[in-house]
């Protein structure tokens, strides 16, 4: 079994937020792999499917992003996993918008949702960094997560969020690494095509 949870603030306010995109990952891949209606559990709201034969929970953490770590912690308990079979969504400034990247442990770099599950389950799970940006100073750093996604950031987060949920089969065969690099291929604009010439 994996676990694939995404980080965010419940609530239809902050839906569209920056700090919320974990959540939308999660739901981008549930939707692309048809997994179950949510339900809640684990004070958050759980969905089962299935990537590459492998069983696979996505929880998205109602208890705000300050305290993720306690539903988190909640989960790997009930369904004895370890920290390792565990995938973490989330926001990071240290990032450039639309980049993404994914390791294994690390420390929390003032994110208070990774803070918090270093807190509950330790610094050992899977984290796929989605790059967001930064707005330049530290005070503004607050007011900027805290603000919905603009319209114009949706001509790259869209088909970041389908190139996420199109390579997630990878994450249940332990290939991050090539799942970063097919998100990236997605990505990547065609090559134009090169006309024949024409015969004289």
């Amino acid at each position: 079994m994996l676990l694939l949870a995404g980080l965010g603030n419940p609530g239809e306010g902050y839906a569209r937020h920056r700090h919320n995109v974990g959540f939308l990952a999660l739901d981008a891949i549930a939707r692309r792999h048809r997994f179950a209606a949510e339900r809640r559990r684990f004070e958050g709201r759980l969905a089962e499917g299935q990537l590459s034969g492998r069983k696979v929970i996505a929880l998205k953490p109602a208890t705000f992003m300050n305290d993720s770590g306690r539903s988190v912690g909640q989960a790997l308990r009930y369904f004895r996993l370890e920290p390792a079979e565990l995938v973490v969504f989330h926001d990071e400034l240290d990032l450039a918008p639309g980049k993404l990247r994914v390791k294994r442990g690390g420390g929390a770099a003032g994110h208070n949702g990774l803070r918090s599950l270093d807190a509950h389950i330790g610094p050992d799970y899977r984290r796929v960094r989605i790059g967001i940006g930064h707005p330049g100073r530290r005070e503004l750093v607050h007011p900027y997560v805290l603000s919905d996604f603009g319209a114009d950031e949706w001509s790259w987060l869209a088909p970041l969020l389908e190139a996420i949920a199109e390579a997630a089969p990878l994450l249940a065969q332990d290939q991050d690494d090539r799942f970063a690099t097919k998100v990236a291929a997605l990505l990547r604009p065609p090559k134009p095509s090169v006309p024949a010439p024409i015969e004289g």
